[in-house]
């Protein structure tokens, strides 16, 4: 595997502040800010000179002298107090980026251990249509998934289905409320149910919210409700039946969801698959010690000495016997250290809820739960919000639905490649294909491009334009290449060895230089807006290049053939970095 470009120069001139007896880490080099003054910059000069009480710029002198032995810089400067430019020789990096093109991880691998783990992320619920809440949370956690694949790990993506808890005893009994001669409502009958479910998801999604509102007037609807929610877990055949239906109906309808942002799970588990485990966990931390009765409940106490801010208690079991989400969560850890033995589990999921994985995080600790080396970790996100800047609702007020959003970036985007003069080039079918990919890549660039902590403004019109830092922009310079490479095939034009002839080659050689990097610190912050960062500055260079140099039209044979695999070595990273964004690129537009 190829070693990255700052890796292989911080380390060489790390063994050159050794020689001078200076420690290694004063050679970190990273890239220029100052193109004029050359390619990268050490600036480990004055932090060296403190401690070895020294002129940081005869330090500096000393390491540009060692460095011009190497004869892989074309020009070795000092600026300042002692800052070190370095520019590489064209032979040294155009080799870089041939080595860098045979890796299949563009040398992001390289010395990398891989790892095990899991990402819990999409959170659809029974009876739920999926809206806008679940959009960063899928598009995040999609792009996770991806991304820890190309790094070599071996990844389980779980949605983790809301599935278990008061909301089904309260659809039980509206269900019941409608239909009261359904047969799973008959406590004599054991089996023999029917295999249709009596009630289609438009239906639940009507049920669900009249139980919660009836719920609120009528305390005995509650009192019911909680009862079938406790039969329920407690094995009710009927219930048990009409449950598989709610659930069965559900995950098909969220599936549709999920394959049009391009999601995929390996498990679609949710809080009803820990149902067996919980019995015996609970059993073990009452005799471990680890849980107490509290007020009836059974709590387990996450306090610690050095919290500057009330801790309240994960609640395992409520008085009446019912188990909470917490209990789901922390059974659910035990299952999946015991199945996958993972070195990461990541929850994709709102900042809201931070508290509740403290909690569960802390009691997963303290119940030896999990191993004492798995990193747990929430991974939350801000929320989307509307052109006013609070929470994007409908117009009156609602819950914006996920698949009308997709729908409507997709009818944007249909309007946009019209106004392109798009309809007169392809047909019906492609255009459609065209209007889907643009739509979706509009919605995940804009939400990935963005720190994934902050809130953002959803504004389709401007998401869609192809132009600026949206996704259509860098899909655009994808097809703008592929374009050319039919031209230059058809042409019978052929690819030959790396030449940099001028200063725009350079500078997009270095930007292919840079994937390493973004996407190794896009995982170790679990913030893909790092790889949004690079495919922008990869198509800014790109797009410089292509208005710099002649390619097809190059009349130097050698110049051309070398312009023609940088093309194509552009276009395979910038591919690839889309591809772990999630975003598909059509071949023409």
């Amino acid at each position: 595997m190829t070693i990255s470009l700052l890796n292989q120069l911080s380390e060489l001139v790390g063994q050159v502040f050794v020689k001078c007896d200076l420690d290694s880490k004063h050679g970190k080099v990273v890239l220029s800010q100052r193109r004029e003054l050359g390619q990268f910059q050490c600036n480990g000069a004055l932090a060296a000179a403190k401690i070895a009480k020294k002129n940081p710029r005869e330090i500096a002198e000393t390491i540009r002298a060692e460095l011009e032995a190497t004869s892989l810089f074309s020009e070795l400067s000092i600026a300042g107090p002692g800052f070190i430019n370095l520019t590489l020789t064209d032979d040294f990096l155009t080799g870089h980026i041939n080595d860098l093109s045979a890796d299949p991880s563009f040398g992001a691998q390289h010395g990398r251990k891989s790892e095990t783990v899991i990402l819990d992320f999409g959170g659809p619920n029974v009876a739920k249509a999926m809206h806008v809440g679940h959009l960063r949370a899928t598009i995040i956690g999609e792009s996770l998934r991806r991304l820890r694949v190309f790094l070599g790990d071996t990844v389980v993506s779980d949605v983790h289905f809301g599935d278990w808890g008061l909301p089904m005893g309260l659809l039980i009994k509206e269900i019941e409320r409608e239909q009261p001669d359904l047969p799973y409502f008959n406590e004599e009958m054991k089996d023999g149910f029917p295999e249709r479910s009596p009630v289609t998801v438009a239906q639940l999604q009507v049920l669900y919210p009249a139980a919660s509102a009836r719920m609120k007037e009528d305390p005995e609807f509650l009192e019911e409700a909680r009862k079938a929610t406790f039969e329920l877990q407690s094995g009710r055949p009927g219930y048990r039946a009409l449950w598989q239906h709610m659930l069965d109906i559900s995950i098909t309808e969220t599936k549709i969801d999920f394959d049009l942002l391009g999601a995929h799970f390996s498990e679609w588990k949710g809080e009803a698959d820990t149902n067996e485990h919980i019995p015996s966990m609970l059993q073990r931390l009452n005799a471990s010690g680890f849980s107490e009765k509290s007020e009836g409940a059974v709590v387990v106490h996450i306090a610690e000495e050095s919290d500057n801010k009330t801790m309240p208690p994960l609640i395992l079991q409520k008085s009446d016997g019912a188990v909470m989400y917490g209990t789901t969560d922390l059974a659910t850890i035990e299952i999946r250290q015991e199945t996958h033995k993972p070195d990461s589990i990541l929850y994709v999921v709102d900042a809201r809820q931070s508290l509740h994985f403290e909690q569960v995080f802390r009691a997963a600790r303290k119940c030896e739960s999990i191993g004492k080396n798995v990193h747990l970790e929430h991974v939350g996100f801000g929320t989307v919000n509307g052109k006013d800047g609070k929470p994007l609702k409908t117009r009156d007020g609602g819950v914006v639905r996920l698949r009308s959003l997709i729908d409507d970036a997709v009818r944007e985007a249909r309007k946009v490649v019209i106004e392109a003069g798009l309809e007169e080039r392809f047909d019906a079918a492609e255009l459609d294909d065209i209007a889907t990919k643009v739509g979706i890549a509009a919605i995940k660039f804009a939400d990935l491009s963005n720190q994934r902590m902050s809130n953002y403004v959803f504004d389709l019109e401007r998401f869609t334009k192809f132009e600026g830092r949206t996704g259509p922009y860098q899909m655009y310079a994808a097809v703008r290449i592929k374009s050319m490479l039919r031209k230059a095939k058809d042409q019978n034009l052929t690819e030959g060895a790396l030449i940099a002839s001028k200063d725009a080659e350079r500078n997009l050689m270095l930007a292919l230089a840079m994937l390493p990097e973004a996407a190794l610190g896009a995982a170790a912050k679990n913030t893909p807006n790092i790889l949004c960062d690079h495919v922008y500055t990869l198509t800014q260079e790109f797009n410089a290049f292509y208005h710099d140099c002649h390619v097809l039209g190059e009349e130097d044979e050698a110049i051309r053939a070398s312009r023609l695999k940088l093309c194509a070595i552009t276009l395979r990273q910038i591919e690839t970095v889309l591809e772990l964004l999630g975003i598909d690129v059509p071949e023409r537009m």
